[in-house]
């Protein structure tokens, strides 16, 4: 391997391979680094990997619509085979529940509308139809299982939903940043993993590099933090965050994998559903199962990890309430006695936006905050970090005039500002994700 690079990625996870191979495209020399033993070993080969269309912001939503194309179009987009084979988006479509929480969604009919993104509103009639045996019953708003009101109607039902046709999921998300990692090594990026980053190099005020655990030091005049649920350590190291008004921290999170009931086909004929009624989200998953995750209520604690390699990674009473919460809305849905699912970090900033940015140390970038929500957005991410980095490096100054970024497919400019490291917590966030 060599010592040195024009830039060295920390993380080898589905943004931080997608970083690699649009910076390869562009002429750089790209070394990453990953302290796991293969892209997409990290917290992307937990993700849900749902790609959704709806966003609570215009920035959100224009973004993930940009992002579907690259997975619809993804052998494309590669430009290169993989052995192992390619990821499978299955384009399900996303019906989200119309709830008083989410503004009976019409700010996001209005988003959508403006950046022509196909939705189709769904009566009661058409949500049954589609998934027979749904209780419509509000039960808002979450609770807990141990609150004596758990699992009792709240009073009316839900009478309408919006459907999302371009969202669905990928089958495999780990495989898809091999796929990445594969794609960047065909135009000349290099990757090193069971490598672990214990400092960042600087030199005249300028990051020089960094070091590893072994000891041995790589330079590079840029590098960029991709590292997922130790990108906060990482900007420790960086010695940047007291330059940040938006941090990051490391969220554990449960998703629950349950047996759909029987004579329901769930593989076939589910569809991602988003339910801030219930405060779940969830797709179909391997053996006919029903994965099911949580959309983060207030009634449940967040579990924050200071240490990212040191958690505990068995299911908890909240496998078992978010899986009792799904059985409200299909109550034929049967709770097993074995658990299964998955159990691994978020990497969240304060406000479940990510940050797409530079740093106050030349030359250092980030790329953080985004698990749970921007696993879709991976490939115009990587596609964003490689202008943002360009831009800077050529003289822009990214904090006084941010980077405006046109997204290729659907031709609409968006303020990378958005995603500033200094920007005021937006107020318009969701603060939550479907992970």
């Amino acid at each position: 391997m060599p010592t040195a690079a024009d830039v060295i990625i920390i993380g080898s996870g589905v943004i931080g391979a997608a970083t690699a191979f649009e910076l390869a495209k562009a002429g750089f020399r790209t070394l990453t680094v990953d302290r796991n033993a293969a892209a997409g070993h990290g917290s992307t080969s937990g993700s849900c990997a749902i790609i959704r269309m709806h966003y609570s912001t215009l920035a959100g939503t224009a973004f993930a619509y940009e992002g579907y194309f690259y997975w619809r179009d993804w052998a494309d987009y590669l430009e290169t085979a993989d052995p192992s084979g390619l990821a499978t988006f299955k384009e399900t479509g996303c019906l989200v529940m119309a709830t008083e929480a989410n503004g009976y969604l019409e700010k996001h009919k209005d988003i959508s509308r403006e950046i022509e993104c196909p939705y189709e509103e769904w009566d009661a009639a058409r949500i049954l139809e589609q998934i027979p045996g749904y209780s419509l019953e509000r039960f808002a708003p979450a609770k807990s299982k141990d609150d004596p009101d758990f699992g009792m109607p709240s009073g009316g039902a839900i009478t309408s939903g919006v459907f999302w046709p371009t969202a669905g999921y990928v089958t495999d998300p780990a495989l898809s940043a091999q796929n990445l990692a594969v794609a960047a090594q065909s135009k000349g990026s290099l990757f090193r993993h069971n490598a672990e980053v214990s400092g960042i190099l600087t030199a005249n005020g300028r990051v020089k590099g960094v070091q590893l655990a072994s000891g041995e030091e790589i330079h590079a005049p840029i590098v960029v933090n991709v590292a997922g649920p130790a990108s906060s350590k990482l900007n420790a190291m960086a010695g940047v965050l007291e330059d940040m008004t938006i941090t990051t921290r490391a969220l554990r999170q449960e998703v629950v994998h349950v047996p759909a009931p029987p004579g329901l086909d769930f593989v076939s004929s589910g569809i991602v559903v988003s339910d801030s009624d219930i405060a779940c989200y969830i797709r179909p998953e391997h053996g006919n199962n029903i994965l099911v995750g949580s959309e983060d209520p207030p009634c449940d604690d967040h579990t924050w990890v200071e240490d990212d390699t040191d958690f505990n990674r068995d299911f908890t009473d909240q496998w078992t309430t978010q899986a009792m919460r799904y059985a409200q809305r299909l109550p034929s849905l049967g709770i097993p006695s074995r658990m299964r699912g998955v159990v691994d970090l978020y990497d969240v900033s304060d406000d479940w936006i990510p940050i797409y940015d530079k740093s106050s140390l030349p030359g250092f970038y980030m790329a953080c905050g985004s698990s749970g929500n921007q696993y879709k957005n991976a490939p115009i991410a990587g596609k964003m970090m490689a202008a943002l980095i360009d831009y800077c490096e050529n003289g822009g100054d990214h904090d006084s005039a941010p980077l405006q970024f046109t997204l290729p497919r659907i031709g609409r400019s968006i303020d990378v500002g958005f995603y500033s490291r200094n920007r005021e917590i937006n107020s318009e966030s969701s603060f939550s994700v479907l992970g």
